[in-house]
């Protein structure tokens, strides 16, 4: 494999949430200009009710146009948060749960070929009620799920929300098989 050199780095747009980036590199001894899209970072969690059952959140993205079924999760507050304590806020503030018996299970980096999310994953049990914490701008349903039914949303193109899709395969293979 030949070696990519980057030799500017220009910032286009910075929003809440990402920065996006001409980066100018050579490869091949060619000259390219690639999108570099910058993100601090992210934490979900699959959380486990007492009947087995997933907390799914519901709501709507608007990048798709349409609400979506997915894990509780959010990006990081700072870019130096520990992805734990994102995770248990998100969890809280999302669903209305919350839980001091977390576990790590994953970290999947979203979009590689131009973006650096990561997004570590949790495992959550013995949840607690609590109260939902919603911004303003947010609304969002809480559900509980099967894992069966989420694998089967999954296998039929339904669920495509690719954190939930790896975490939910990941629990299923690591504590259900």
């Amino acid at each position: 494999m030949e070696t990519v050199k980057r030799l500017k780095r220009e910032i286009r747009a910075k929003g809440a949430v990402i920065e996006l980036y001409k980066d100018t590199v050579e490869v091949n001894g060619t000259i390219a200009e690639w999108d570099y899209i910058h993100h601090d970072g992210a934490a979900a969690v699959v959380a486990v009710n007492d009947d087995g059952k997933l907390v799914m959140v519901r709501q709507y993205r608007n990048a798709l146009d349409r609400a979506t079924l997915e894990l509780p999760a959010g990006k990081l507050d700072a870019p130096d948060e520990p992805t734990l304590e994102c995770a248990k806020r998100e969890l809280e503030e999302e669903t209305g749960y919350y839980s001091e018996d977390f576990e790590y299970l994953l970290t999947v980096n979203t979009t590689i070929a131009f973006c650096d999310e990561k997004i570590d994953i949790y495992l959550a049990r013995n949840l607690k009620k609590s109260k939902q914490h919603l911004d303003a701008e947010e609304s969002i349903d809480v559900e509980f799920w099967e894992v069966e039914d989420l694998k089967q949303l999954i296998y039929e193109g339904k669920m495509t929300d690719g954190k939930t899709v790896a975490a939910i395969m990941t629990y299923a293979q690591k504590y259900l098989s």
